[in-house]
């Protein structure tokens, strides 16, 4: 509502972002355009005091999508339309009258906001609260490993599952009953869109049917290629050379840094569903900040590899199994510059691998067994937290 500009308060500006939204095979879906505030204005402890909100990791989610899987259920997904708009704001924020619909006669009057506004740094966490809030009342139970999971037992013994990431709802259950009836509650509370059966999210294409469920990047892996003008390369067999070792002083010429970081970033987010590269992404991503033409070239066999691959992605099925398995191994002073190790795990539902990793270790192991005993406690600690969600999922 319209207010007298306080002498006393920070008044954060506005602005337009216009944005093209786009389908899983890349025509557009829709044009948008969206008011934000221009939250770098904002001052901690005055304008806001808390902005953490919690975000569903990629392993809870290909683990629900194994679950799933093995469940021979269905996974939907509920889009919240404009959600942050949804959260109360506890602080008084107050906004500037945007250009071109300032008020007659009360121009020198700003907005006090009573719900949030994208772009303001409280607004995610809000939103969280706001919808928490909602699950709770709705008889869910938060996962207390997962906070973006939560889990309704019936009196039947039927479950109801949702997993949230920011404004997504993916929703899955033992009945289609259920999960209509959830949506129809949530419809009350949020205006939503039903997107039915979830097809594609973060850049990830599902399939499902009645084989299991499939999971690829070959729309993302195609735009990094025509990205970095490798569209027409040569595949290649593996991400990296046969015993490449790549330092950080190479002694060959430096190259664009942030061209390397771009590259590397897009192919980091590649490995959503392409574990086969997550060592090469991983040993790449330590020369960001100073690359040098055999780093780059590194990067580029990726790509080509990439390019050969691009089909490929992780199938879901049911198997007689359902057991956490988990596989950890490790080098030995594969760093050359400090001598570290470098760590990786894996781990499998029944046969459905969903969770992996490969990381530099933090000190420097003085044996072999010192490097393995590193890298299992790392997979143990992963293999702890995955079983307490399975847990919360009665899937003990």
């Amino acid at each position: 509502m319209l207010v007298d500009r306080p002498s006393n308060k920070n008044i954060i500006g506005v602005r337009w972002i216009f944005k093209t939204k786009l389908n899983a095979d890349g025509s557009i879906n829709k044009l948008k355009a969206r008011l934000v505030a221009k939250g770098y204005s904002q001052q901690l402890g005055v304008d806001f005091s808390e902005r953490f909100a919690p975000v569903a990791r990629l392993d809870t989610i290909r683990l629900l999508l194994a679950l799933v899987t093995q469940q021979s259920w269905k996974i939907y997904q509920l889009d919240v339309k404009s959600a942050f708009l949804n959260g109360y704001l506890e602080e008084e924020i107050y906004i500037e009258q945007l250009d071109g619909f300032v008020a007659k006669g009360h121009e020198g009057k700003v907005y006090l906001l009573k719900k949030a506004l994208y772009g303001l740094k409280q607004a995610p966490r809000v939103w969280n609260s706001r919808i928490d809030d909602n699950l709770l009342k709705l008889g869910f139970k938060k996962s207390f490993s997962e906070a973006t999971l939560y889990i309704k037992v019936f009196n039947s013994n039927d479950l109801l599952i949702v997993s949230l990431y920011v404004d997504d709802l993916l929703v899955t259950g033992s009945k289609s009953a259920l999960m209509k009836d959830f949506k129809l509650q949530m419809q009350e509370i949020f205006e939503m869109t039903d997107m039915r059966e979830m097809s594609y999210f973060l850049g990830m294409e599902i399939h499902q049917d009645q084989q299991g469920i499939f999971i690829c990047q070959r729309k993302y892996a195609n735009e990094i290629l025509n990205k970095f003008g490798m569209e027409n390369c040569k595949p290649v067999n593996t991400p990296l050379a046969q015993n490449e070792k790549l330092i950080k002083e190479d002694g060959a010429n430096k190259v664009d840094g942030s061209i390397y970081r771009n590259l590397v970033g897009c192919l980091l987010y590649l490995t959503a569903t392409s574990p086969d590269i997550m060592y090469a992404v991983n040993l790449l991503s330590r020369f960001i900040q100073n690359p040098s033409e055999l780093h780059f070239k590194a990067a580029k066999r990726v790509l080509r590899y990439v390019k050969g691959t691009s089909e490929l992605g992780i199938w879901f099925k049911k198997n007689e199994s359902s057991r956490l398995v988990g596989f950890t191994d490790s080098d030995w002073a594969g760093s050359h510059k400090d001598m570290k190790s470098t760590s990786g795990y894996v781990f499998f539902i029944g046969l459905n691998v969903f969770s992996w990793n490969s990381k530099k270790q933090g000190t420097v192991a003085q044996s072999t067994a010192e490097a393995e005993y590193i890298a299992a406690a790392a997979a143990v600690n992963q293999a702890i937290w995955l079983r307490k969600i399975l847990m919360d999922l009665s899937q003990k």
